[in-house]
């Protein structure tokens, strides 16, 4: 299936770019997230036609999201959580806390957004993670689990 990028796609490509992707890449995720639509002749046209207030809107979503990777590089994140005696903790913490408790600091982040690269945090001590806001944007955050008393 040939697809026109309507943004920057990670490990695809840049915004305008014709590209062939398999159909349920395509059709299930691309296409409905408005990340990417059908190169017949009219989508190219009106592709063409629109480039530049595209280009205008994704160098906005960079600017905007270069300002908040900027406040939020280095940034150290404390979450409490139940552990044993161990330092193993009851359960785990996801992206989903992160995530919460990044927005609960003021910082405008989503669940999707937050990488962490060992998966969920089952102990207790400073964890590297990376929030992914932009295609072009990361910012490193440390995350402090601490044990509840």
């Amino acid at each position: 299936m040939q697809v026109i990028l309507m943004e920057k796609v990670v490990n695809l490509g840049q915004l305008g770019d014709v590209v062939k992707v398999k159909n349920g890449f395509g059709r299930n995720f691309l296409i409905p997230q408005g990340k990417a639509k059908r190169a017949t002749e009219s989508n190219v046209a009106d592709f063409a036609a629109r480039r530049a207030e595209l280009e205008a809107a994704e160098a906005a979503k960079l600017v905007d999201a270069q300002a908040r990777g900027a406040k939020l590089e280095g940034f150290v994140l404390t979450l409490t959580q139940k552990a044993g005696v161990d330092g193993k903790l009851f359960g785990s913490v996801t992206n989903a806390d992160i995530a919460a408790a990044l927005v609960a600091q003021g910082h405008q982040v989503e669940k999707g957004q937050v990488r962490t690269p060992t998966g969920h945090l089952k102990q207790i001590g400073d964890h590297a993670i990376t929030v992914g806001l932009h295609p072009d944007v990361v910012a490193n955050v440390t995350v402090t689990v601490q044990a509840e008393q």
